[in-house]
């Protein structure tokens, strides 16, 4: 292909596996129209088809089509004075004219989809994954590699049925993503490990030991980890489908469609069920037509979020924690560490006699904010037990020492008790928060700022300090009245709400400054950008 890629830009061997992870622009599988337009130019011949069904039977399988009065064929008559364009067909006997004209357009399309696949390159470098497109008016997106959020892979079903995978590359900006659709499941894989690895810092921390000659023993260790790494690799294949890591949490079938089932959307539906019924039998008949359309839409999206949540799984690898879910559409998406900007782990009330909890993450999706799918990346965890939480929040926090889990499960998520190391809202406040201002609290450490709140959905925040933003106080008249302050930590956007109400004054200015201190602090000595860099240099100094 042309504009070959400077030698400087050229990804080191040693850190891809892939061959098209070389540098040099490559195109998608090749039956990639197919899937992007050849499946709605099937859909367009069948709604045509249907629509002319009666005349295609007439005209190749007479014996099925309707019976016409042998007198007098009103159908055909009608067809032939319609002014419709088959009528012009028909009647002046031009099938063989019609036919090449049919032919032409396929033959069009054909091209079309032919150049546009053509058209469409990528190519990954060792500082970018770049995706050229367009026939007449030509695009070129970039996603920088130091910039990468994570690496998702999608299989819906008929991509699966061919072998077929789209990989999206996440932007740290909006509508930044970077798309290959399609290409083989194999080099699918293969591609998204080379991307990760790439985007790790490694090759910089080979670099950095190799660059001080007096470290033999520790370049020779490395070296040694990377032949045996890469030689597995070659061997085994990198994520295979044998090689799938178990899952650390595996949620039920039934606990799935239960917690569907018990939650304030299905309790809102029968309350409206029961409105229509009472409606109705009181003469109000419009309410059945309108409710018929609400039933059958919660319905498409209860099933749709119980199909999508199952076959749910969620592992640690060496680039970051591997999520996958999806029964139809298959979706692997894996979060390196330092992406996840805040968490909040929620429980209804109506899961409480269970003991179930769900955890939602912020996260830079790199879509735009009315893309229907964003919500999908930011369900860490559907439903489980106190249990699956502690498991899952370790995959996304690993730094927080263990010490501290204990007290996040027990003392965050439960509530408070005898020996509560939370900063609750003081008892003259109570009015502000009357249901939940004994749970209503926080605590800071050196990783973490923890938010507890609610009584009725129980919430607990959870602020990795290196990832804050800023930090605002905010105090309104009753507020002052009250000699209280609310607390609103900045983070991206997402489901998570960052913000506590009615803490004490004296104590909020002493959080604000040590909440700020921390996250200087962390934001100073993070390098979860470059996960592998730091474990590269320990290498190195061993």
């Amino acid at each position: 292909m042309t504009d070959p890629v400077p030698a400087h830009a050229v990804p080191p061997q040693s850190l891809v596996r892939s061959p098209l992870s070389d540098g040099e622009w490559h195109r998608l599988h090749p039956l990639t129209p197919l899937l992007r337009g050849g499946l709605f130019l099937l859909v367009v011949i069948g709604i045509v088809i249907a629509n002319l069904r009666d005349r295609l039977l007439f005209l190749f399988l007479p014996g099925l089509a309707p019976s016409f009065d042998e007198d007098v064929p009103d159908d055909i008559v009608e067809w032939e004075t319609s002014g419709d364009p088959i009528d012009f067909v028909i009647a002046n006997n031009l099938y063989l004219v019609a036919a090449l004209a049919v032919l032409g357009v396929l033959l069009i399309i054909v091209a079309v989809f032919y150049m546009s696949w053509r058209f469409h390159t990528f190519r990954i470098t060792g500082d970018d994954v770049e995706v050229r497109s367009g026939i007449l008016f030509r695009t070129q997106r970039r996603a920088p590699l130091d910039r990468v959020q994570g690496v998702n892979l999608t299989r819906p079903m008929i991509a699966r049925l061919l072998g077929m995978a789209k990989l999206e590359v996440v932007g740290a900006g909006a509508d930044s993503n970077v798309k290959l659709e399609y290409l083989s499941t194999a080099n699918a894989e293969a591609v998204r490990a080379d991307i990760l690895r790439l985007a790790s810092g490694r090759r910089l921390a080979d670099a950095a030991a190799s660059a001080d000659p007096s470290r033999t023993d520790g370049r020779l260790a490395a070296l040694s980890h990377t032949v045996g790494r890469e030689l597995t690799g070659l061997i085994e294949g990198p994520e295979a489908p044998v090689e799938v890591p178990d899952s650390v949490v595996h949620i039920p079938v039934g606990r799935l469609v239960l917690s569907h089932i018990v939650s304030m959307s299905t309790v809102a539906l029968v309350l409206a069920t029961v409105a229509v019924i009472v409606g109705v039998s009181l003469g109000v008949t419009w309410l059945l037509f309108a409710f018929v359309p609400t039933l059958i839409g919660f319905a498409a999206y209860w099933v749709r979020s119980i199909v999508r949540s199952l076959r749910y799984s969620i592992a640690p690898t060496p680039d970051g924690v591997r999520i996958t879910f999806g029964l139809l559409t298959t979706i692997t998406e894996i979060v390196p560490p330092g992406r996840v900007h805040a968490l909040e782990v929620t429980q209804p009330i109506l899961w409480r006699p269970a003991g179930w909890w769900m955890i939602r993450i912020n996260r830079l999706s790199g879509r735009s904010a009315t893309d229907a799918n964003t919500d999908q990346f930011t369900t860490a965890l559907p439903v489980g037990t106190a249990a699956d939480v502690e498991r899952v929040l370790r995959l996304l926090q690993p730094d927080v020492p263990d010490v501290e889990w204990p007290l996040v499960v027990q003392q965050g998520m439960l509530g408070p008790g005898a020996d509560d190391t939370f900063v609750n809202t003081p008892p003259r406040a109570w009015w502000i928060r009357p249901l939940s201002y004994r749970r209503n609290g926080f605590r800071l450490t050196d990783d973490l700022l923890l938010l507890r709140r609610g009584l009725i959905w129980r919430r607990l925040g959870i602020l990795p300090l290196a990832r804050l933003q800023s930090i605002g106080l905010h105090q309104g008249p009753l507020d002052r009245a009250s000699r209280v302050a609310s607390l609103r930590p900045h983070v991206v956007a997402g489901p998570v709400y960052a913000g506590l109400a009615a803490i004490d004054r004296d104590v909020a200015l002493r959080l604000f400054a040590d909440a700020s201190r921390g996250a200087v602090l962390g934001a100073s000595g993070d390098r979860t950008h470059r996960w592998a860099q730091e474990a590269g240099a320990a290498e190195g100094r061993a």
